[in-house]
């Protein structure tokens, strides 16, 4: 079993920037391809990033692209969200998530554990 706690949400101005992060605790950290999702209210979980094992590898929704950096620091067993350029749109509870598979997915599914989730609200 793998737990997964995210911290870093808040409120912000459209323009502004935050830094999510999410503790990992109970296995392995770095045999886990780990990604972040978002859900805005009414609508489906959507992929937002992920990387790979090593972190060598990155992969990015297109929504986000250019303003998102993920990153991991599989020492400390952790992931991180750098998030710039915050447009209302991209308010939502972020989760972090970890998938034990070969390579970084972009579907949901592929995920084995979740964290609980942490509000980021973007006012315009």
């Amino acid at each position: 079993q793998l737990q997964l706690v995210e911290s870093g949400g808040g409120l912000v101005q459209a323009g502004g920037s935050l830094r999510l992060s999410c503790a990992a605790s109970g296995r392995t950290f770095s045999s886990y391809v780990m990604g972040w999702f978002r859900q805005a209210p009414g609508k489906e979980r959507e992929f937002v990033a992920a990387i790979s094992w090593s972190g060598g590898s990155t992969y990015y929704a297109g929504s986000v692209k250019g303003r998102f950096t993920i990153s991991r620091d599989n020492a400390k067993n952790a992931e991180y969200l750098q998030m710039n350029s915050l447009q209302h749109e991209d308010t939502a509870v972020y989760y972090c998530a970890a998938a034990n598979r070969l390579g970084a997915s972009t579907s949901r599914h592929d995920y084995d554990y979740w964290g609980q989730g942490t509000q980021v609200t973007v006012s315009s």
